[in-house]
């Protein structure tokens, strides 16, 4: 008999992230990323103050009691990544279940097609120190940049790094890292870009050795 997941502790962070099946892009143009974007920073508030239809991210709805912080997040063609928060021990299982349905029925419905997107069960890894989610911040703002997609995290549009690095409008931004980051936006800035070539070589490694391994 297949086991159930480990219930995730709350007020106790996690790394979040799942792949859609077979590694199928549905993140296609600014509409879909910034639906997801849209769709993330409504579930995580426990009353949304109005239908989703009528939602927009605004600088009050940081206000709202919510069943998970959001304290980073990218958006890859195939996948996103979280760093989360949850109000109670089942708070990101929720969460994660209405954002991934939101975001399915929209798609198919877009495309006319039916059945699942994911992969399976979201994965999660705890994050126990706070140098453990410095290095994950960084690790996730660097995606865009490691798979090559843009040069320069700051060019991508579908992360926190520009919340991060105070460049995304007020109005716009959707997380809560404050209480967590002990350090200037310039100095996350080059905490980030400085790595940018160790990342690449390391996730260029990973993939040499599973090719290996696979042959």
């Amino acid at each position: 008999m297949p086991q159930r997941p480990v219930p995730l502790v709350k007020n106790e962070l996690y790394h979040i992230y799942n792949r859609t099946i077979a590694e199928f892009v549905i993140f296609n143009c600014d509409d879909d990323y910034e639906r997801i974007v849209r769709a993330i920073a409504y579930c995580s508030m426990e009353r949304p103050p109005c239908s989703f239809r009528a939602f927009k991210i605004q600088p009050e709805n940081r206000h709202e009691k919510r069943i998970v912080d959001i304290i980073a997040y990218c958006i890859m063609p195939t996948h996103p990544h979280l760093i989360l928060k949850g109000s109670a021990d089942d708070s990101i299982s929720r969460f994660m279940h209405r954002v991934e349905n939101s975001y399915s029925k929209y798609f198919n419905m877009k495309h006319r097609r039916k059945g699942p997107l994911w992969e399976s069960r979201f994965k999660n890894v705890a994050i126990k120190t706070d140098e453990q989610l410095l290095h994950t911040t960084r690790y996730i703002h660097l995606n865009p940049v490691t798979a090559y997609i843009v040069n320069r995290p700051e060019e991508w549009k579908y992360s926190s790094y520009g919340e991060y690095i105070a460049r995304t409008p007020t109005a716009e931004r959707i997380c809560h890292f404050a209480e967590y980051l002990d350090m200037t936006n310039l100095e996350y800035s080059k905490f980030v870009t400085d790595h940018i070539d160790r990342q690449r070589e390391l996730a260029a490694a990973t993939v040499n050795t599973t090719v290996n391994t696979r042959c």
